[in-house]
């Protein structure tokens, strides 16, 4: 499984020849970014923001994919929903490795959520606060999902993202295992050593 950083919470998904993107941006609503342009099988959105909700920007190939997809209802802010809406927690597998992107997650993970995302791959989780849980929840939604590998998203970067977000740094100076690679994608059997990856553009 080949995963791509494609800025902000946009991730593709390639394996065994088939393609998701997920969580795509629209043209200028992520200060920083290029305007994106994808091709793939399958798109998957979060929510309907501007900056997770651009359909439009990928193409889609039409050809079927077998990827197996759970949804999981969850809340785009830690008052149900009143503030920002709801959120969905996309579940991927490809029979051999399972990841979750919790999308602009902003509130605390239920029991039987955190039971439901155990065995995780890969896990990937805003931690930029402000429109979503912030890096000291993320980090205890680790501990409770304990995923072999952790890749975080929708943050403020150096050149790039919402000013209101915190950086990442926040986030990983809370473990004592982090690995940054150069470019913005990995293959997950690579890195099942590296519980915390920090991709770049």
């Amino acid at each position: 499984m080949k995963i791509t950083w494609l800025g902000h919470s946009c991730f593709k998904i390639e394996t065994n020849n088939e393609s998701i993107v997920l969580d795509p941006y629209k043209d200028g609503y992520v200060d920083g970014l290029a305007p994106l342009r994808e091709i793939a099988d399958l798109v998957l959105c979060s929510h309907e923001h501007g900056d997770h909700g651009a359909r439009e920007c990928v193409q889609l190939t039409g050809k079927e994919t077998h990827f197996k997809i759970e949804t999981i209802s969850s809340y785009h802010d830690d008052k149900q929903g009143t503030l920002r809406g709801n959120n969905i927690i996309h579940k991927i597998s490809d029979g051999t490795y399972t990841l979750a992107h919790l999308g602009d997650l902003g509130c605390p993970l239920t029991n039987e959520q955190i039971n439901h995302l155990k065995n995780l791959d890969v896990l990937l989780i805003p931690v930029g606060g402000f429109y979503t849980i912030d890096s000291q929840q993320a980090r205890i939604i680790v501990e409770q999902i304990q995923p072999k590998i952790t890749i975080p998203m929708h943050y403020k970067g150096k050149d790039f993202g919402y000013d209101v977000l915190e950086t990442v740094e926040p986030f990983l100076s809370t473990f004592e295992n982090v690995t940054r690679i150069e470019g913005n994608s990995i293959r997950v059997e690579n890195h099942l050593d590296n519980p915390v990856i920090v991709l770049n553009l």
